[in-house]
């Protein structure tokens, strides 16, 4: 299921558009995002550039985080830290984000993201950081 609120915001972001990414569940701090891995993002050796994994990881953090801020609430990332664990090869990524602790203005966020290749499924960067909500 998805908030509408965040169907609505995510239908805004130029960048998620270009990457082909959808939101595919958003509510209750946790949210989904899938995108193919297009030729236009890949750095020189095939693989999804990690930009593109950090993009889908930030937003999939930042929708969870949204998901538990009162209406009338944005949401911003403070920080981010990636660890890139693996060259993100495959059909598409998807990437899970999660509140792990949210407070009045500060939630602190995490979110894993995965390449896909038919059946096959293998962790490439995992994420830790801070969103900030705004009026």
């Amino acid at each position: 299921m998805i908030d509408p609120r965040l169907a609505d915001s995510f239908a805004r972001q130029s960048m998620m558009t270009s990457l082909h990414a959808q939101l595919v569940e958003g509510a209750a701090g946790r949210a989904v995002i899938h995108a193919p891995i297009l030729k236009a993002f890949q750095q020189q050796h095939g693989a999804a550039h990690a930009g593109v994994a950090f993009a889908l990881g930030d937003s999939a953090a930042g929708y969870a985080a949204l998901s538990l801020l009162p209406e009338g609430q944005e949401v911003m990332t403070v920080e981010m830290k990636i660890n890139l664990l693996s060259p993100a090869i495959g059909d598409s990524l998807h990437a899970v984000g999660e509140v792990v602790r949210a407070g009045r203005r500060l939630s602190v966020v995490r979110a894993e993201v995965v390449a896909v290749s038919g059946d096959a499924r293998k962790t490439v960067a995992v994420l830790q950081g801070t969103m900030i909500g705004v009026a």
